[in-house]
């Protein structure tokens, strides 16, 4: 079928901030939609509150609202853009969950606005626990025995306490343990695992609680099932294909965001993998998802071979990004084609070129997902895993069998594991202490696993305590076994003995551990025996067809006929090679992935063919075609020294970007410059000089710049003694951290002396570094690109909460608010010094303190920031794509510098300007940026904020005023505005109440505009877009940035 023409504008709703259970696999998603319409020739609008997102730059759609993304703000946007279509697939739950509202609130229909992708009776019948159940019914399929809870509505709210009653009058039916899994919620949220009925009837509560219609389903206990998913895709015609089948190796009761992942699955019999595959095709047709990705969820009992259907989305997903990625098949772009009208067999395949898109994949690898959490943000919290999502991102690896995958995707982790490292279980050996740490669902399970056979306990000791298939408990044994053979015997000489280590998926490093060498002396060892890794390309069909794509994934093979095949094939090109940042992490999240694909942008439109190395499946820079070619592989040493083998084969490598990709690419810049590899912007120096302490402290000394009174111990003792001569309060932190790790506020000797003992270790290799704490201060924020010789301050922002709260959780504003023009001036000629003195070429973050009248230096990271995508949005500068040009060698003069704007009033609107130029950060608008926190996951944690960082993401608002601007900030965090109260005492939230109580008045007056009239205060005239927005062309050198945008206008 032919695309539809009776439509020509078309809205996506994005997912909004980065929080847990709906991460950046939704601006993979949402970008590939927008590209994919706007290839078409649909106008494409776009909503989306979070800046720190590829879709949300300038190009991406035709028109681009960075807005709180609430019912009534969309509803404004369609009255004002009329558009034909609603694609609400694209956004995770929070697009599914507005674009139902807004068919609620009779929007859709007032405007003629058709939902396409999945219509409003399909998304009611999947997320509706009660509907989704009696469609299975209908078709034949199980569900598990369940009873559904909904609590009543009275006088328009639900009444929980009757909903509670309800739900343990189901008890009866249902037994214990139960699962509680709320309706139309996300990752899980408000769900859990009752044991016994105090735990039940908390869980019940807050299920109710957290569902938006009240709705709450009580599933009998699937504990120790095994769990599938299955991702599907089908169109209008009804052709349907499976795009990939992915096994959970944790069983039931851990939420599957949660669980190590492997792909396809690995242990079903063909009987139930065709089974399970016609099912997931019935659900599709049954539920109604016509033109689409969706998926399904299954659970089987390894007893008995029964088989459940446990839910579907029908949307795209996390999974869907992990599918995509696994597969190479993209499922978000091929979505939302079929939602204007094509279907399979007419799009083709974009990694072969020559077969459609209706080819189901098969791929002949093996593909491992391992989640990384972040419990140690989180004191007091639990590091258990259950039903709701605690996890904060995850890494991918690809290997040619499972031993090798899992190795790489611990590797992958970015918590300092080589393999299977060993881990401490408490009371260990003794069998009783070893069983009950394995029965325990917790982030490091799988190397308990290990660890416990290195005890002693057999596989079926562990199967009972774990529930984990036999078959990969058998392969997690081989692996363990060859650890024993490697430390008995060594390391091997002969180069099939090594190979065969290699191809199990063996790191340098962890070899170096069983063996007692260090890294480098296994390395040289390797490559004298001529053992190398080969690269592979993801190609959708097992080498049935050539790939046209360079996707690729190294491995370790034994010759068959003469010498391994690298289908690798580097270039005759100038090349560069950009560092990711592994899987996100709080501290180190989509903000670096954002500089890292501009930078593919922006070189590849000046001519370099671009490498990306990363391994994260979330991202927008493992897309195919981010980059010119893409390797999906750790970033460690290790790995990248092999992709930079290869690639050194044919063309000329310019160099390597290690400051895009957070602490991730800078702890081996230091080990690639000694290798003799050229390393693009900033030195490797310059970076440790601002990380190294002692150097730094001369180095402002010699700039003649105040910092707060500080010192650095190696030791207990010494840190005692230093805080007696600075005094308390201090903030004390360890060396070489991002994210705020490990930070604190001490206050007097009794918390110094337990921040010792408790918090860190402190020796000669590992000091700790104590500043005096500037009470009352307030922080600033500056961006700033620099070439080596110029200097430009790209943006400076005033931080609302104050010094002492880590930047990250900070909510920020860009211009400042309130610092008076000579410091702001100041705060320009200090970063201007330290880029210059620090050498720098490329972005710099400076951090400031103002206190009575006088800065106060408090950090310098010579490298790209989280606040880079910010400032970009604030200022229309693409200074990631800049930065990216300065380190390739251009200057800043090849960047002009942008006239001010003129005849600023309220009214008048303001057209986008040219990214690729340089603008004055003192703009004619206030764009706030607000933190968005995890802590209703994490259930007991203190919520205070502090030194280190516990944000997952971020949202911006921006207006010509600043009290509008903030107030959409906490609009689009999520954040209800309180009718009274009183604001708590305690110090963070003490000083962000001091230096708001102004705006809180004017915001409060000003959000009363967006109510319906009769919630409306007497005399408040209603809010609307204006009409007078106009849209202009441009031109730029980054393809993200080169399309027509929506210009600004006030309230837009």
């Amino acid at each position: 079928m032919p695309k539809r023409t009776d439509i020509q504008s078309i809205l996506i709703i994005g997912a909004g901030p980065i929080v847990i259970g709906q991460a950046c696999e939704f601006d993979y998603s949402g970008a590939q939609a927008c590209k994919a319409l706007k290839e078409e020739g649909y106008r494409v609008i776009l909503v989306n509150s979070n800046p720190a997102t590829i879709m949300t730059d300038p190009g991406l759609a035709d028109a681009t609202y960075i807005e709180p993304i609430t019912p009534e703000i969309v509803a404004k946007i369609i009255e004002k853009e009329r558009p034909d279509a609603l694609l609400p697939t694209m956004g995770g739950q929070t697009g599914l969950n507005t674009a139902l509202a807004l068919a609620d609130m009779g929007v859709l229909d007032r405007f003629g606005v058709e939902m396409i992708g999945a219509r409003r009776e399909a998304i009611e019948k999947a997320e509706d626990r009660k509907l989704f159940r009696e469609a299975m019914e209908r078709i034949g399929l199980q569900n598990p025995r369940a009873e559904i809870v909904t609590a009543p509505l009275v006088d328009g709210r639900r009444d929980l306490r009757e909903g509670v009653r309800l739900a343990m009058e189901a008890l009866e039916k249902v037994g214990l343990p139960a699962i509680i899994r709320p309706a139309f919620t996300l990752g899980g949220t408000g769900g859990g695992v009752a044991y016994n009925r105090a735990e039940y009837e908390a869980l019940c509560r807050a299920g109710l609680d957290a569902s938006p219609v009240g709705q709450i389903l009580i599933d009998e206990s699937l504990l120790g099932w095994k769990e599938f998913e299955m991702e599907v895709v089908r169109d209008k015609a009804d052709n349907a294909i499976i795009v990939c089948s992915i096994e959970n190796v944790d069983p039931m009761g851990v939420h599957t965001g949660d669980s190590i992942t492997v792909a396809p699955a690995l242990t079903l019999t063909d009987r139930e993998y065709q089974q399970m595959r016609n099912g997931s095709i019935a659900v599709l047709r049954e539920i109604g998802v016509e033109t689409g990705g969706s998926n399904v969820q299954w659970a089987i009992n390894p007893a008995d071979g029964r088989m459940v259907v446990i839910e579907m989305n029908p949307r795209v997903s996390r999974s869907s990004a992990l599918a995509s990625k696994a597969t190479g098949f993209p499922i978000a772009k091929v979505a939302a084609k079929l939602a204007v009208g094509y279907t399979l067999d007419e799009l083709d395949n974009d990694i072969t070129r020559v077969t459609p898109a209706s080819f189901e994949p098969s791929i002949d690898y093996v593909v491992t997902k391992i989640p990384r959490f972040a419990f140690e943000k989180f004191p007091g919290a639990k590091p258990e895993l259950t039903t709701a999502m605690k996890s904060v991102g995850e890494a991918m690896a690809i290997g040619r069998s499972f031993h090798e995958s899992v190795q790489k995707a611990l590797a992958s982790l970015e918590t300092g594991l080589t393999g299977f490292d060993e881990i401490q279980i408490p009371g260990a050996p003794e069998k009783g202490a070893v069983i009950a740490a394995l029965s325990r669902a917790t982030p490091d399970r799988l190397r308990t696993i290990a660890q416990a056979m290195r005890h002693g306990l057999s596989d079926e000791e562990i199967h009972q305590a774990t529930a984990y298939d036999p078959w990969f408990l058998a392969r997690i044994r081989e692996i363990v076994e060859t650890e024993e053979r490697i430390r008995r015997d060594g390391l091997p000489v002969t180069e099939e003995g090594l190979r065969a280590l290699k191809m199990m998926g063996f790191t340098d490093a962890r070899l170096a551990r069983l063996t007692g060498r260090d890294e480098g002396q296994v390395r040289r060892a390797r490559q004298r025996l001529g053992v190398t890794a080969v690269f592979k390309r993801i190609d959708t069909c097992a080498a049935e067809f050539e790939a046209q794509t360079p996707y690729m994934y190294s491995t370790y093979e034994s010759p068959a006929m003469g010498k391994a095949e690298c289908e690798a094939r580097p270039s005759d090109r100038r090349k560069v090679v950009i560092l990711g940042g592994g899987p996100n992490r709080i501290g180190q999240g989509i903000e670096f992935d954002y500089c890292c694909c501009h930078a593919c942008f922006a070189l590849s439109a000046a001519g370099y063919e671009t490498i990306m190395v990363n391994c994260n499946p979330e991202t927008v820079s493992t897309d195919y075609d981010t980059s010119d070619r893409l390797y999906f592989e750790p970033v460690t040493f290790e790995h990248v020294m092999e992709i930079l083998r290869v690639e050194q084969e044919a063309g000329t490598l310019l160099g390597v970007i290690v400051q895009f990709g957070g602490q991730t690419p800078l702890k081996i810049a230091g080990a690639l410059h000694e290798a003799g590899i050229p390393i693009l912007g900033t030195s490797p120096d310059a970076i440790d000089l601002a990380e190294d302490r002692e150097r730094f402290q001369g180095l402002v000394n010699r700039l003649g710049l105040k910092q707060p009174r500080n010192g650095i111990a190696r030791s207990a003792e010494e840190a005692l003694r230093i805080a007696g001569e600075i005094g308390f309060p201090l903030v004390i932190r360890p060396s070489y951290v991002l994210g705020g790790r490990a930070m604190e506020i001490v206050r007097d000797e009794a918390q110094l002396d337990r921040y010792i003992r408790e918090a860190v270790h402190v020796s000669g290799d590992s000091p700790v570094l104590l500043d005096s704490y500037l009470s009352g201060a307030t922080e600033v924020d500056v961006d700033a690109l620099c070439d080596g010789r110029r200097v430009h301050v790209a943006g400076i922002m005033q931080h609302i909460e104050e010094a002492g709260v880590h930047s990250g959780d900070s909510a920020c504003c860009l211009p400042p608010h309130s610092l008076p023009p000579a410091i702001i001036a100041g705060i320009e000629r200090q970063t201007e010094a330290l880029a210059l003195a620090l050498g720098v070429v490329g972005l710099m973050n400076v951090q400031f303190a103002v206190k009575d009248g006088e800065i106060y230096l408090l950090e310098v990271n010579p490298r790209a920031s989280r606040t880079v995508p910010f400032v970009a949005k604030a200022t229309d500068s693409a200074i990631a794509s800049i930065a990216a040009r300065l380190m390739a060698g251009e200057t800043l003069d090849a960047f002009p510098l942008r006239p001010p704007y003129e005849n600023v009033s309220y009214d008048t609107p303001l057209p986008y300007a040219d990214p690729m130029t340089l603008a004055d950060p003192a703009m004619p608008w206030f764009s706030v940026k607000e933190a968005v926190l995890p802590f209703a996951r994490f259930p007991g944690v203190d919520p205070l904020l502090g030194p280190e960082m516990r944000s997952t993401g971020e949202v911006m608002g921006w207006d010509r005023s600043f009290p509008r601007a903030f107030l959409k900030a906490q609009m689009g965090a999520g954040v209800h505005l309180p009718k009274g109260g009183r604001p708590s005492s305690r110090s963070a939230m003490r000083t962000r109440a001091r230096s708001c109580t102004k705006p809180a008045a004017s915001c409060t007056i000003w959000a009363s505009r967006w109510l319906p009239p009769a919630a409306r205060p007497p005399g408040s005239p209603p809010m609307a877009f204006p009409a007078n927005r106009s849209t202009r062309s441009m031109r730029a050198a980054a393809p993200s940035w080169t399309v027509s945008r929506t210009a600004r206008s006030p309230s837009s």
